[in-house]
Parts: C-alpha cells; structure tokens; sequence
C-alpha cells in the first residue's frame, strides 16, 4: 500500500510540476502539430524560465482552454507582416516551417495576411512581460492577432514543448 501511494505521489509531482501531457484541439498548429496529436509541456529548466522566439508554448486562457502556438513577438518587439513575410523590428524573418503550407495554398492569396501591432491590437511594440504569439495554420488560428486573445503574459504560459508522444505515427522529439 505505501509503495502504491508512494509511486502516485510521484507521479502526481511530475505532472504537476515537471512534464505534463496535453492534447491538441484543433488545426491551428497545422502542418507542425495536428488534431489530436498529445505533446509534453516542460515546466521545468532553462528552456521555461525564458521562452525563445519560435518556441512552441501552451497558454492557459481559462480553466477549460489551453492554447498551443508558436512565439513570435518578445517583449519590446516591433512585429509586422507584409506580403506573407514576418518583420520583426524592421527585420525580414525566414519561417521555414511555413514552407509547406504555403506551398499548399489552393488560391493565390497570403497564408499571414498584412498587420502591423499598432494596427490590430493598438501597441507598437509588445509590451514588457508579455509575448506575441501565432499558430502556424495562420488562415484558422485565433492568436494574438485576436483581441480576445491579443499579448500573452508569462504568467500564463504553462511551459514549452517539442516532443510529440501520440500517435505513433507522429511521434517527434524535436519538432520546431
């Protein structure tokens, strides 16, 4: 009976505070992250104390909705994006995990439409303490591009993740 309770314990620590399974709801993350696929969040190490950018997070919205997309905008950053191409103060960014949406599109239009910060969620730069973040099917996300949604602050994101552990098939242990 100890060692029963003993190993939930330990269990219960790992998830809570260490490495947490979690299931992708939607096409947002598409090609990178399907409908469904389960990844590991990491809460712990160098990799969650300060997020990168283009690093895939989870967002904790509420109580019932964790959000899972990619950092775009660190705090301070001037974000734009013009004719599909990401400006990051004043910078021409390469997004190579776009590569092949983009080459899917069945119509000629931009897979990331045109926006400015200022333009969308009234801010210049991100603000201190908050990021900008985008999922990679860009046509369907809600993002930070949404008000609803708009800068995420670092308290709410819940950890990192690069590790896909189902299905089998789309198992990846590094996938950004």
């Amino acid at each position: 009976m100890k060692a029963i309770a003993f190993a939930l314990l330990v269990a219960f620590v790992i998830k809570q505070f260490l490495f947490t399974p979690v299931l992708v709801k939607g096409a947002s993350m598409m090609p990178t992250l399907e409908d469904q696929d389960r990844v590991i969040i990491n809460k712990i190490g160098p990799k969650f104390k300060s997020v990168d950018r283009f690093d895939i997070v989870v967002v904790k919205m509420n109580e019932e909705e964790n959000y899972i997309k990619r950092i775009i905008g660190l705090p301070g950053d001037k974000i734009e994006y013009k004719d599909d191409q990401l400006y990051i103060n004043g910078e021409k960014y390469s997004e190579p995990y776009l590569d092949q949406y983009k080459k899917e599109l069945k119509d000629s239009g931009s897979l990331t439409y045109d926006f400015t910060l200022e333009q969308i969620l009234g801010e210049t730069t991100v603000p201190e303490g908050d990021y900008f973040v985008l999922g990679d099917n860009r046509r369907v996300s809600k993002d930070s591009r949404v008000p609803e949604v708009g800068f995420i602050p670092k308290e709410k994101i819940m950890g990192t993740t690069s590790i896909i552990c189902w299905p089998i098939e789309h198992i990846d242990l590094k996938f950004n």
